[in-house]
């Protein structure tokens, strides 16, 4: 696990997911239940509980960037698990808009797609439901 301390004033970034997801990650634990009960945590770089720990840090780049965020099946088995009912899933979705927001558009573009679907162990089903989600 890695080490940082919890930043008690939030950047606008970790605002900004927390605004859109309605979590609170104040109330996480770090316990890992939603880590070990994830079905998709084995193509994950970040996994579930890592992911709320690195907003809890202001780290919101570092999730920007990982593969965790697409892979996320969002199933709500993190969720369902949390002794406090945090939905990690939830978090994800925040942060995968904020990525798509920053590219400047308000939804997916084919090409970005493409490239994220490198990955051979992205679920097929992460490409669609981006699609429904942005195309709209």
């Amino acid at each position: 696990m890695f080490k940082g301390k919890i930043n008690p004033k939030r950047n606008s970034e970790v605002e900004k997911v927390l605004e859109l997801s309605k979590e609170k990650i104040d109330d996480c634990m770090q316990c890992g239940k939603c880590s070990a009960g994830c079905p998709a945590n084995a193509g994950m770089d970040v996994l579930p509980h890592q992911v709320i720990r690195f907003l809890q840090i202001g780290d919101v780049e570092k999730l920007r960037e990982s593969k965790s965020i697409w892979n996320c099946a969002a199933c709500f088995t993190c969720e369902s698990r949390c002794p406090r009912n945090v939905s990690v899933s939830k978090l994800m979705e925040a942060v995968r808009q904020t990525v798509v927001r920053k590219q400047g558009e308000d939804r997916l573009t084919p090409e970005f797609v493409a490239k994220i679907m490198q990955d051979r162990k992205m679920p097929q089903q992460a490409a669609v439901s981006g699609f429904r989600k942005y195309t709209k």
